[in-house]
């Protein structure tokens, strides 16, 4: 596709998405949850046009739906929409959101000196697949200068050493303040304090180079490695103050044998590793994750 093209096909998927919004729904399951919502949504002239559904168990359990609706005049008509939904919520003891599908999610990307997250993010973001605004980059490291900048994106690179860390992350908070919706740590080799966490809860993605639970920690491959392991992988989750414990939103895995040493472990775990990174924050953005204790519920 030329790049005119693209450029058209952008701007009329930007035209599609002007109407649209996404609302996202938790609350304990009872009769009548989709009836309402979805006769609220028709008495406000909104159109249905996408709906996912999920319960633990009907008999008590929680409940998670996922609307995707059209509104002529969404600058005029979404507000008073969410303001008298919020009655509607009442009723079900609802934890809910709405998002306007027009508005960007802004990201901050962490990374330290492996590149191939990083790249796919950015490789994905300049083709459109990708519907986000990369609003910078940020390393201990400046490796990356040079690739980020090529693509137009503000690149900063703050140090951290053992002495310095407190600063460096105080550095990184005031650069990330207000001008990003989403943290993706694309290998960033920095433990993040609780304080920072606090800042973006169910907003930082790290990807871990195992199959969580398995290997927390440092050096996955050469755990893996040691324990003789048959299948590798990767998994993206939110971060908390556990360390590799937050909740899971995607994972992958591929066979490995005996021949395969330390080395090969990490080349193989590499393409998981940025696949797997990349749905999930193509699925955060996309508004189709829904956290409920330490799990999650992803309507893909």
């Amino acid at each position: 596709m030329s790049s005119q093209s693209n450029q058209v096909q952008q701007a009329s998927e930007a035209a599609g998405k002007s109407g649209r919004a996404r609302m996202l729904i938790s609350c304990p399951d009872r009769p009548g949850i989709v009836a309402a919502v979805s006769h609220f949504l028709h008495e406000h002239g909104a159109n249905i046009v996408q709906s996912d559904q999920y319960t633990m168990d009907p008999e008590g359990g929680m409940f998670f739906i996922r609307f995707e609706f059209v509104l002529n005049d969404m600058d005029s008509e979404l507000p008073v929409l969410v303001e008298d939904f919020a009655r509607v919520a009442d009723r079900f003891q609802m934890r809910w959101n709405i998002f306007r599908a027009s508005r960007k999610k802004r990201l901050a990307i962490f990374v330290s000196k492996e590149d191939h997250c990083l790249l796919e993010l950015l490789w994905q973001w300049q083709a459109g697949d990708l519907d986000a605004e990369i609003a910078m980059v940020i390393s201990n490291h400046p490796d990356m200068r040079q690739l980020v900048e090529s693509f137009g994106i503000p690149y900063h690179h703050i140090p951290v050493t053992a002495d310095t860390k407190e600063e460096a992350e105080r550095k990184q908070m005031e650069v990330v303040a207000d001008k990003a919706d989403l943290i993706v740590l694309a290998r960033y080799m920095q433990i993040i304090s609780p304080r920072f966490i606090e800042q973006f809860p169910n907003r930082i993605i790290n990807i871990h180079h195992s199959f969580l639970p398995a290997f927390v920690g440092g050096k996955p491959y050469a755990q893996a490695y040691n324990r003789g392991v048959k299948i590798i992988g990767a998994t993206a989750h939110y971060v908390t103050e556990e360390l590799d414990g937050g909740p899971i939103i995607e994972q992958d895995v591929q066979r490995v044998s005996h021949r395969d040493n330390v080395e090969n472990l990490k080349r193989i775990g590499r393409t998981i590793e940025r696949v797997v990174l990349a749905r999930a924050v193509k699925w955060h953005i996309e508004d189709r994750v829904l956290v409920h204790q330490n799990k999650t519920v992803v309507f893909n």
